[in-house]
């Protein structure tokens, strides 16, 4: 049930990959994959996240299937540069075909180009880079859709009264793709102008929705973390204890979010959104925790990029953008028991089948 969504603004090409070397420093070790002339890294934000580990465990699948060595990597938390950087030069020195990396900011790219020059072929996977074509293509979501879904699905559910919002990113600190794509997506879908397409935060504070009026309390970094979004949620509800609507980056910040909620006593009435559709994420959206999130596919995004690389490492075509689009779209679906009228959306017993984690 994976739709090819348009994007209403250009998208940003991600970098995706690599490697797990023997390092102290690496989330998480080497490999799977039968031994062959093709080597993939593999090299994600974080080792502890399910979505990266899912993601891990589907190209090391594929790597099986496809007779190629694959070995991970990972950041030691979300936003770790060097360790990725380290990762990069191991998969260099090890003379893999390719790369695939979600990458945890900006200063990767330097290494991302220098392997390039070395002849591997680098695809970025869920986390578009900025500038795009820092990589080869970009496999992922599209994640201002992913965004744009929950928005429109939270200005249903309102019905005209006021949102007083709660805007959980990822950094406040570095400018990152899918931060501010998903971040604006859902803004957009709520109907609330947005200015800086790069920017978090920049919006108007208090202004109309389409159907009532909006006042957004706070835009908090935290890190795509459980106890990030705990903490950034108190520190909301410090600014303003009558929030009614809950944005957050992933889902496990979600649930960071509402054990604040409950701690403070305000959960009741108050619509929490998301964006990831792992088995957690469903459950909670089945349990009443969040209220929509939006599914994404990482399986898919690393099946399709170790099968890429050894394609072309055997001679094939590299893989092209969906047609429309500066990256591959590997589909976005909206899960919801609460389904908004105009709004295409599966329950949670059908995004249970297509969840991961």
């Amino acid at each position: 049930m994976l739709n090819t969504l348009r994007h209403r603004r250009p998208l940003i090409s991600a970098v995706v990959g690599a490697s797990c070397l023997a390092m102290a420093a690496c989330g998480s070790s080497g490999g799977s994959g039968d031994s062959g002339d093709t080597a993939v890294t593999l090299i994600t934000k974080n080792s502890s996240n399910p979505f990266f580990v899912t993601m891990q465990e589907g190209a090391k699948k594929a790597g099986k299937a496809e007779g190629v060595k694959v070995t991970t990597a990972a950041g030691k938390e979300d936003g770790d540069e060097q360790t990725q950087i380290a990762a990069i030069e191991d998969a260099i020195a090890r003379g893999d075909q390719g790369i695939l990396i979600t990458p945890n900011g900006p200063g990767v790219n330097p290494a991302i180009e220098k392997a390039r020059d070395q002849g591997l072929y680098v695809i970025a996977l869920d986390t578009p880079p900025d500038p795009a074509d820092t990589v080869d293509i970009t496999f992922a979501t599209d994640n201002f859709k992913a965004g744009e879904l929950i928005g429109e699905w939270t200005k249903s559910q309102l019905k005209g009264e006021k949102a007083t919002i709660a805007m959980l990113d990822l950094f406040n600190d570095k400018i990152i793709s899918v931060d501010y794509n998903r971040d604006q997506g859902f803004l957009s879908g709520m109907g609330i102008d947005t200015k800086d397409e790069k920017k978090n935060g920049d919006e108007d504070a208090t202004g109309s929705y389409d159907g009532g009026d909006y006042e957004i309390v706070c835009n908090e970094p935290t890190t795509g973390a459980e106890d990030g979004g705990r903490t950034a949620m108190e520190n909301c509800l410090t600014k303003n204890p009558d929030i009614n609507v809950v944005y957050t980056i992933n889902e496990p910040v979600a649930v960071g979010a509402y054990g604040a909620l409950q701690q403070a006593g305000s959960e009741d009435g108050v619509l929490i959104v998301s964006i990831d559709g792992g088995c957690d994420g469903v459950k909670s959206v089945k349990d009443g925790v969040i209220g929509a999130t939006s599914q994404q596919y990482p399986v898919q995004m690393a099946e399709l990029g170790v099968k890429a690389i050894k394609k072309i490492a055997d001679g094939g075509k590299a893989p092209a953008p969906t047609e429309g689009l500066d990256f591959y779209d590997t589909g976005v679906q909206l899960v919801t028991d609460t389904p908004a009228e105009g709004l295409d959306s599966i329950d949670t017993t059908e995004g249970t089948e297509l969840c991961w984690g």
